[in-house]
């Protein structure tokens, strides 16, 4: 099992940045795969993006070219960096790991506010 914390998030323009961060304690994270969540009021939650332990990234068509994921091992930290924020991106977001031959996310963090205003 994998402890996942999350940080990062606040209050920001539309237009404006953030980076979130996820820290992991545990064993053999950097076998996992990577999945930031994001869950908005009266919404189902959603996988935004995605890193696997090669590197290999995947993006919700909302967020391409706005989002970047990446991570650090030796950390044990994953990045999600945000830009050209809009107000639809307002969520709690979530970190969460999984196997590559698992199907579903397994271990998740306690998320992180994320609001743009307009």
């Amino acid at each position: 099992q994998v402890h996942l914390v999350e940080s990062g998030g606040g209050l920001v323009q539309a237009g404006g940045s953030l980076r979130l961060s996820c820290v992991a304690s545990g064993s053999a994270f950097s076998r996992k795969v990577i999945g930031w969540h994001r869950q908005a009021p009266g919404k189902q939650r959603e996988l935004v993006a995605a890193i696997t332990s090669g590197g290999n990234t995947g993006y919700a068509d909302s967020v391409k070219g706005r989002f970047t994921i990446s991570r650090d091992d030796a950390k044990n930290t994953v990045y999600l960096q945000m830009n050209s924020l809009k107000p639809e991106d307002t969520a709690v977001y979530y970190c969460a790991t999984k196997s590559l031959s698992s199907y579903e996310y397994d271990s998740w963090g306690q998320g992180t506010q994320v609001t743009v205003s307009s």
